[in-house]
C-alpha cells in the first residue's frame, strides 16, 4: 500500500497545486493517522491501517519546530507563498489547536509577513468555539464539503461521528459569512461493490445549491493526484471539472480547478 505520512512536524516547502509554494505543518503523529474522517481518497491511507499510539507535538514544540524552519527559509533566500496546516489527519483535532494558531501568526509576522496561513480542515470541529475562533484568525480557512447527501459523504469520506450531516456542517459553515474557502474532490468508481461518483448532475446540481447557500469567497475543485487507499478510483478528468466550475462561476464565486 503506497501511502504518504509525514514525518516531521514542519515539512517541506512543497509546490501545491492550489496553494503555490506551501510549507506544511503537521500537528498530529509522524508514524500514524488521526482523523475524524476516513476518506476513501486520502493519500495518507485509511485510519484503520495507521494507528498510533505517539503523542502529539505539544504547543512549545510546534512552536520551536515552525520558528527555526523559518529561519533557515530566510537564510536560505526561500519565501513560502502559504503556511499550510493538514498533515497526517485533521489538524484541528490538536488540544492546543489555537494556541497553535496563535503562536504561527505571531512567526508569519516576524519572518514572512506577506506569506498567508491556511488550514484544511473537513469542518467536523466547528462545534467547538475555540476552533472557530482559530480559524478567524488566518487568511484561509479551506472547509470540505464532498456532497449535498448524506450517504454520499458517508461513501466518500466516512466521517467518524454518528450525527453528522450535511446541513449541520452548512450552518457551521454559515457563521463564517462568506469568508472562507470551500473544497469539494470530484471522484469517480467503485468502494467495496458501491459505485461512486459525485459528478452526475444530480449531485452537482445539489452541490450548487449549497454552494449559493453558504456563498464562499472561493471553491477549491480537485480531483485524485495521487495513490488512494480505495483503488478502484479514477481520476475525474480535468475538462469535467471546468464544467463545474463554469457553474460555480455563474454565481460570482471564485473557482480554483486542479486536475
Amino acid at each position: 500500500m503506497s501511502t504518504i505520512l509525514f514525518h516531521e512536524i514542519v515539512f517541506g516547502p512543497i509546490h501545491s497545486r492550489r496553494l503555490g509554494i506551501s510549507l506544511g505543518m503537521n500537528l498530529l503523529p509522524y508514524d500514524g493517522k488521526l482523523c475524524s474522517f476516513d476518506c476513501i481518497y486520502c493519500e495518507c491511507g485509511f485510519n484503520k491501517d495507521f494507528r498510533t499510539k505517539t503523542k502529539l507535538p505539544d504547543r512549545e514544540n510546534v512552536r520551536a519546530a515552525l520558528k527555526d524552519k523559518l529561519s533557515t527559509l530566510l537564510q536560505e533566500g526561500i519565501t513560502p507563498d502559504v503556511i499550510t496546516f493538514a498533515g497526517n489527519g485533521e489538524p484541528t483535532m490538536h488540544p492546543e489547536f489555537n494556541g497553535i494558531i496563535d503562536d504561527t501568526v505571531a512567526l508569519r509576522n516576524l519572518y514572512f509577513p506577506h506569506a498567508k496561513i491556511s488550514v484544511l480542515t473537513n469542518g467536523m470541529h466547528l462545534n467547538k468555539p475555540e476552533v472557530f475562533e482559530a480559524l478567524q484568525k488566518i487568511e484561509n480557512p479551506i472547509l470540505k464539503l464532498d456532497s449535498a447527501f448524506d450517504k454520499s459523504v458517508r461513501l466518500l469520506d466516512r466521517p467518524n461521528a454518528p450525527g453528522y450531516s450535511v446541513a449541520k456542517q452548512v450552518e457551521r459553515y454559515q457563521q463564517f459569512e462568506g469568508n472562507f474557502i470551500l473544497q469539494t474532490m470530484f471522484v469517480r468508481g467503485k468502494f467495496e461493490g458501491q459505485e461512486i461518483d459525485n459528478t452526475t448532475e444530480e449531485e452537482v446540481s445539489a452541490w450548487i445549491e449549497l454552494v449559493r447557500a453558504i456563498n464562499p469567497r472561493e471553491v477549491m475543485i480537485y480531483t485524485i493526484d495521487r495513490e488512494t487507499p480505495a483503488k478502484e478510483l479514477e481520476k475525474v478528468p480535468l475538462h469535467d471539472l471546468q464544467k463545474i466550475a463554469d457553474r460555480v462561476g455563474a454565481l460570482g464565486i471564485e473557482t480554483n480547478v486542479a486536475g
